[in-house]
């Protein structure tokens, strides 16, 4: 007998979203320098392993999944592109005000996204309000200069991060003892 049910990605894209959000923000906070772990975090579990999750999702009907997934892995992506890209000799540095505006055309992105989660559970509410909070923290710390605001946005964006390892791993664990184990705030 064939088995048609097809396994959850959203796990894996949840996972790969929250751990490099909370690498690269423990770097935001002062914690770390901006290192290689980050980098590679990005290209690999934030940008690949995302694509591969949306992707997933697109076989099981879900646009959301789809657009969330596919769209935030290619954040990271870009985001290592727009580091690596000057050190390479490939392209000039981004000026903080221009990263401060692509940063807020990220958080209107997620602004809608978040819109799109009310029918959800709060869990993933809270990962895409507090995503979308990081964005505007970002962007107009980046525009404004204001170094404090992008220091207190890297403990914000851990928190985000955190949130997203918390529904990442509350869907496996759910699933794998059967029955809500870990709560995300059914609807």
């Amino acid at each position: 007998m064939h088995n048609t049910k097809l396994a959850n990605p959203g796990p894996l894209g949840l996972m790969g979203f929250g751990m490099t959000t909370v690498l690269l923000n423990l770097h935001n906070a002062g914690f770390f320098p901006l290192t290689s772990v980050i980098v590679s975090m990005g290209i690999f579990f934030g940008g690949l392993a995302q694509i591969f999750a949306g992707l997933l999702e697109y076989k099981k009907g879900n646009t959301f999944g789809l657009t969330a997934f596919t769209s935030y892995g290619c954040f990271w992506l870009s985001l290592v592109g727009i580091l690596v890209l000057p050190r390479m000799g490939l392209a000039e540095p981004t000026p903080p005000a221009f990263l401060g505006v692509w940063l807020a055309l990220w958080g209107v992105f997620t602004l809608f996204m978040f819109f799109g989660t009310l029918r959800a559970n709060r869990a993933l509410q809270f990962v895409f309000a507090s995503l979308t909070l990081l964005f505007a923290m970002l962007a107009i710390g980046n525009i404004s200069g204001n170094a404090a605001l992008l220091k207190l946005a890297g403990y914000e964006g851990i928190l985000c991060g955190a949130s997203a390892i918390y529904l990442a791993m509350a869907e496996v664990i759910n699933e794998q003892l059967g029955g809500k184990k870990l709560p995300t705030g059914e609807i």
